[in-house]
């Protein structure tokens, strides 16, 4: 009998392990993330207590695609999540990422990274010193950041058109210094792409054009970068992503002025689509007031303290990544 119920036992404990062992891997087939509620205490980055590059290794980077691929795209927006951060923070994260080499590129308004293993390189351009909470207030690069967004003043871009004056400007700042190590990467047979959000955005995609052999350009929250003759010319492949009612992409609003590159829009559910969609919310009620999820699990209700309009919380580089990620996620369901 004592035999019986050991060997009863035994099997029990073999099904309990074999069922924990589905769960487990349930979890990481359905491991969405939670899209957080945004206030003023957490619209800023860098976002220091945030996993980055969390499945990285199930889901690695693509680096010879040659078409929009959803998994790059949740990548470039980590990337371009990450370059807000200080040096020694983004080196240990992208690391953990696979890719060991960075050098960091710093001038007055323009901040940048290359980061890269023996396949391929990323280049991440930082937005707005604006969007970004600093432990030591920098003001003449905010302020320097604010030139760059507002020179809005046509130029003429030497592979043909006009651009935003503040833009090519930044670029030009570390150009110099970086044209020539994305050769000397090149020579290595890496692939090289770029990213970036807001003025990053715009930024990596008059890097890219400049550049002429980035294998592609993946923008978040971008601002338009020139006229319609820049966007004909603009000769690299740009995937140009929007989160819902991110106020950024229609900026500047002055008529010249046209975005480059294939759209992908998120709309309130967080789902991916080819063209702009806006929904329209249950019984009238504001997207305010619907939009994030708190801890219970419900929607939550942004206090007059917390409270932040969609356009400005739909620009947070942090919802971007998460986004997408939950898409990985769906589309291997």
């Amino acid at each position: 009998m004592i035999k019986i119920i050991l060997a009863a036992g035994i099997v029990l404990i073999s099904i309990m392990g074999c069922l924990a062992q589905i769960e487990v891997k349930e979890e990481v087939k359905t491991g969405k993330k939670e899209v957080p509620e945004i206030t003023f205490n957490n619209i800023s980055p860098p976002y220091k207590n945030y996993a980055y590059f969390e499945g990285s290794k199930e889901y690695g980077f693509q680096f010879r695609a040659t078409s929009f691929n959803l998994v790059n795209a949740w990548w470039l927006a980590e990337v371009s999540t990450l370059v807000y951060a200080e040096k020694g923070f983004v080196r240990s994260q992208l690391e953990r990422a696979g890719l060991p080499e960075v050098k960091f590129f710093d001038k007055r308004s323009t901040q940048c990274f290359v980061a890269n293993n023996d396949k391929f390189a990323i280049v991440a351009f930082r937005g707005s010193e604006i969007w970004k909470k600093r432990e030591k207030d920098d003001l003449s690069k905010k302020l320097a950041d604010l030139k760059a967004d507002v020179d809005i003043r046509l130029s003429a871009w030497e592979q043909g058109g006009n651009v935003h004056r503040g833009f090519m400007d930044a670029l030009n700042e570390v150009w110099p210094d970086l044209h020539p190590y994305l050769n000397k990467l090149d020579g290595k047979g890496c692939k090289i792409w770029i990213t970036g959000h807001s003025l990053g955005g715009a930024l990596a995609v008059l890097c890219g054009g400049l550049y002429g052999k980035a294998q592609g350009v993946y923008t978040y929250g971008s601002p338009r970068v020139g006229d319609e003759d820049f966007k004909e010319h603009a000769g690299v492949r740009v995937y140009r992503i929007v989160n819902g009612e991110d106020i950024v992409p229609r900026m500047p609003s002055f008529f010249v002025f046209v975005h480059v590159g294939e759209l992908k829009f998120i709309d309130d559910n967080g789902i991916i689509h080819d063209t702009i969609v806006y929904m329209e919310h249950i019984d009238n009620q504001p997207r305010d007031e619907m939009y994030g999820q708190v801890s219970s699990g419900q929607p939550g209700k942004n206090s007059l303290r917390g409270f932040v309009p969609a356009s400005f919380r739909d620009h947070v580089p942090l919802l971007y990544a998460i986004h997408l990620w939950n898409n990985v996620i769906e589309s291997r369901q």
